[in-house]
């Protein structure tokens, strides 16, 4: 994954290319107007990424969530997956 800036006029006749890299790479195009940055072309799958993620960290009740949970984990109070599927008897 790279991010790399393009100007109007340079994108209109490499589009198709910077779509590939786009899915392909996971590239980021930043499009440049009159000097000036305008618009970001990513993968759907990069923006529905970075939507979730504002979710979360917008949910005050679920980051303390995390939080605690991190610090539980660094105390040594995590459980392992083979763990917890033994306890849901998924074993």
């Amino acid at each position: 994954m790279s991010i790399n800036t393009i100007s109007v006029r340079e994108l209109r006749p490499k589009l198709a290319d910077v779509l590939k890299a786009v899915h392909d790479k996971f590239d980021r195009y930043i499009i440049i107007k009159r000097g000036r940055p305008e618009a970001v072309i990513m993968s759907i799958d990069d923006y529905e990424s970075i939507l979730e993620t504002m979710d979360i960290q917008s949910d005050r009740a679920l980051m303390r969530h995390i939080g605690k949970a991190e610090k539980e984990i660094k105390q040594g109070r995590g459980h392992s997956l083979e763990k917890i599927k033994k306890n849901l008897n998924l074993v």
